[in-house]
């Protein structure tokens, strides 16, 4: 793990990553079943969770009903701040552009994240929005944590759609 941006401060968990990962990944399988790309995202402060989300995009025909994006939304309300310091995000899949944003404005202090994402990740895949020297706020990311589980989820539903495709194209349905 790297070395936290504020050393002073207590650290968002002291537990083994692999302890919050798994919960978020517990949430990712949940979303499949509804439906919705299995990527979840919980958020931690004094080593306990105080937010989590799956993705709702499908469910909400919203295009901003990102994991992340809702995780960080309800970490607010807890806390009563848009300030998420001492915060850490646990995610499946490499946040996108927005997501990474969202950390940034949230002042997300830590990401932890399962899957790179090589079409749209943006701590690293596609673009690293930490890198950036003139911004106000730094995170520091750890990836592939849990890493085959996250991307063998991703792969599995996505193989699922694909098939469900070809079955129906076959009976003439599609």
């Amino acid at each position: 793990m790297q070395k936290p941006i504020h050393p002073n401060r207590t650290p968002a968990y002291t537990d083994p990553p692999e302890s919050f990962m798994a919960r978020a990944i517990e949430l990712a399988k949940h979303a499949a079943t509804l439906g919705e790309v299995p990527v979840a995202a919980l958020i931690v402060k004094d080593n306990q969770i105080i937010a989590e989300a799956h993705n709702r995009r499908e469910l909400d025909k919203d295009p901003i009903a990102h994991a992340e994006v809702l995780a960080i939304k309800t970490a607010a309300e807890v806390l009563g701040d848009w300030r998420l310091e001492g915060c850490a995000l646990f995610v499946t899949l490499e946040p996108c552009a927005m997501c990474s944003g969202a950390m940034w404005l949230a002042r997300i202090e830590h990401c932890v994240f399962g899957a790179s994402d090589h079409k749209s990740g943006f701590l690293g895949s596609v673009h690293d929005i930490t890198t950036h020297s003139q911004m106000n706020h730094h995170y520091t990311v750890e990836r592939g944590v849990m890493e085959a589980e996250c991307v063998g989820l991703l792969q599995d539903f996505f193989r699922a759609i694909r098939a469900k495709k070809k079955a129906l194209k076959k009976a003439g349905l599609e």
